[in-house]
C-alpha cells in the first residue's frame, strides 16, 4: 500500500491545470446559458473526459509511478504510455475547444477570433496552424516524438533535468499525442481531415513502429541503453533485464490502444458502407480503378 501513498510529489504543472479546468468550467458557464438541456448533457459528459485526461496526466507526473520511473525502467514506459496515448486520447474525446475559447469575455473573444481568422497580419499563423494540423505532420511528429525521448543521450537529459522531463517529453508527448489522435477521432467543432483509410493506416503504422522499438530493446541488443538505471541502489533486478520488461509493456500496451481504436474505424466503415463485403468490393473497384489509370497513363503521355 505504501507504494500508492508515498512519493506524491508537487509540480507546476498541478497550478496549470487547475487554471485551466477553471477556465473549461467558466467557459461551460457561459455556453450553459444559450444551450439546451441536452447539449448541457453532452457538454458535461465531454467535460468529465477531459478532466480525466488531465487527472491521468497529473498521475505521470506527480504521483509515485513517475517516482518508480527513476529507478525501474519499465515503470517508466508505463508513464510513457500514458502520457503519449491514453491521455491525449481522453483530451480529444473531451474536446474542451470551444469552452476553453468561452472562457473569454464576449468582446476580446470576438477581436481575438476576427484577427487570427481575418487579419493578414495573422496570415503566417493560419498557415501554420494548418501545417500543424495536417495529418502527415501529426503522424510524422507523433512517432518523431517517440523514437526521439527513446534515443539514449535524450532520454538520459530528461532523467538528469526535471524541466526537460516535465515540460519537453511530457509536453511532447502531450501535444503530438493529441494532433495525432485529432486524426482519429472528431473532437468538436474539429473534424479528422482523412478518411478510414489514411486512420487505419496511421494507427497501424504507428503501432508498427512501437513494435519496432520494443523489438530494438530487447531483441536485437544484449545490453542496456541507458546508463542511468545502472547500479542504482536498492534495485536488485539487472538494467537489461529491466529494459526488456519495460519493451515488453510497450509492446503488448500497443494492443490496449490500437485494437479498439482498429475496431472502432472498421466498424465506422462498416457502417458507412453497408457490410464488410461492400467495403472490400469498394476498395477493389478503387484499386483495379487506380491500377488502371497507372497502366493507362503512358500511352496518354505518349500520345
Amino acid at each position: 500500500m505504501s507504494y500508492l501513498t508515498q512519493h506524491w510529489s508537487f509540480d507546476p504543472v498541478v497550478v496549470v491545470v487547475a487554471l485551466v479546468v477553471v477556465a473549461h468550467e467558466l467557459g461551460l458557464s457561459r455556453l450553459r446559458q444559450r444551450a439546451t438541456p441536452a447539449h448541457r448533457r453532452q457538454r458535461r459528459r465531454r467535460a468529465w473526459l477531459f478532466y480525466a485526461g488531465l487527472a491521468l496526466l497529473l498521475i505521470t507526473i506527480n504521483s509515485p509511478l513517475d517516482y518508480w520511473a527513476s529507478s525501474y525502467f519499465f515503470v517508466h514506459m508505463i508513464d510513457h504510455v500514458v502520457a503519449a496515448f491514453f491521455v491525449p486520447i481522453l483530451i480529444v474525446r473531451g474536446a474542451p475547444w470551444i469552452p476553453l475559447l468561452f472562457a473569454l469575455p464576449a468582446p476580446p473573444r470576438r477581436a481575438v477570433l476576427r484577427s487570427l481568422l481575418h487579419s493578414p497580419r495573422w496570415r503566417w499563423l493560419r498557415s501554420l496552424g494548418r501545417f500543424i494540423r495536417h495529418p502527415w505532420t501529426a503522424l510524422i511528429s507523433f512517432n518523431a516524438a517517440m523514437l526521439a525521448w527513446h534515443v539514449p543521450a535524450l532520454f538520459e537529459l530528461s532523467e538528469r533535468n526535471a524541466l526537460v522531463h516535465v515540460w519537453l517529453m511530457h509536453g511532447s508527448f502531450l501535444v503530438t499525442g493529441t494532433l495525432f489522435w485529432l486524426q482519429i477521432f472528431p473532437s468538436h467543432p474539429l473534424r479528422p481531415r482523412r478518411g478510414p483509410v489514411f486512420q487505419i493506416g496511421a494507427v497501424l503504422a504507428t503501432n508498427g513502429i512501437m513494435t519496432l522499438l520494443a523489438i530494438s530493446m530487447s531483441i536485437l541488443t544484449t545490453t542496456s541503453w541507458y546508463p542511468s538505471y545502472n547500479h542504482i541502489a536498492g534495485v536488485t533486478l539487472p538494467a537489461f533485464a529491466d529494459q526488456q520488461i519495460g519493451a515488453a509493456i510497450l509492446w503488448v500496451c500497443g494492443d490496449f490502444w490500437a485494437l479498439p481504436t482498429l475496431a472502432v474505424l472498421i466498424r465506422r466503415v462498416i457502417e458507412s458502407e453497408g457490410s464488410v463485403g461492400d467495403v472490400l468490393d469498394h476498395w477493389r473497384q478503387r484499386s483495379a480503378r487506380l491500377a488502371t489509370d497507372i497502366v493507362r497513363a503512358p500511352k496518354s503521355v505518349g500520345r
